[in-house]
């Protein structure tokens, strides 16, 4: 075989159908776009619209909810963690936490604080100052040598509404 011998399979490219030339070619005249009206002009954009009528994205009934107070976690494993840690980017005898880890590149943003899950690894004795652990997480960095301390997020109280006067 030769580089100028190389050919796709059949049927693995289809041709380009060509438009408006002529009535023999099937796609001529109006070039499968129909007769007259919006759709038949090019810059159309009618996803949803019914002519006016209630879309029925509209006309169905909302379902479900949606906590506002919801709070978004980092989620980081161990194993993660114990990387870092070889890689020189968090330093083991300080203590771990969001600033560490956003400082050290392992988490891109802190979100609403960090939680701590177990897959993975780790062989060194570290302190962490975390949201949240799971408790096979908490186990494998106190047989490690190391500690977890849980802090607690306070959830933003809901506003009031002034009293109507």
């Amino acid at each position: 075989m030769k580089l100028n011998e190389i050919i796709d399979n059949e049927g693995a490219r289809r041709p380009r159908i060509r438009v408006g030339r002529g009535i023999g070619s099937t796609k001529g005249k109006t070039g499968g776009r129909g007769v007259k009206g919006q759709t038949s002009r090019s810059g159309v954009a009618i996803k949803g619209y019914e002519g006016g009528q209630m879309p029925i994205h509209m006309r169905l009934p909302k379902r479900g909810f949606k906590n506002i107070f919801r709070l978004d976690y980092n989620v980081i494993n161990v194993g993660k963690i114990q990387e870092a840690i070889d890689a020189g980017k968090i330093d083991a005898k300080a203590t771990v936490d969001i600033a560490a880890l956003v400082a050290g590149g392992v988490i891109r943003r802190p979100l609403d604080g960090v939680r701590l899950m177990a897959e993975g690894e780790l062989k060194t004795k570290v302190s962490f100052v975390v949201a949240g652990a799971s408790e096979a997480a908490k186990a494998a960095v106190e047989k490690a040598g190391g500690s977890v301390q849980v802090i607690e997020r306070k959830v933003p109280e809901k506003k009031k509404k002034p009293a109507a006067e």
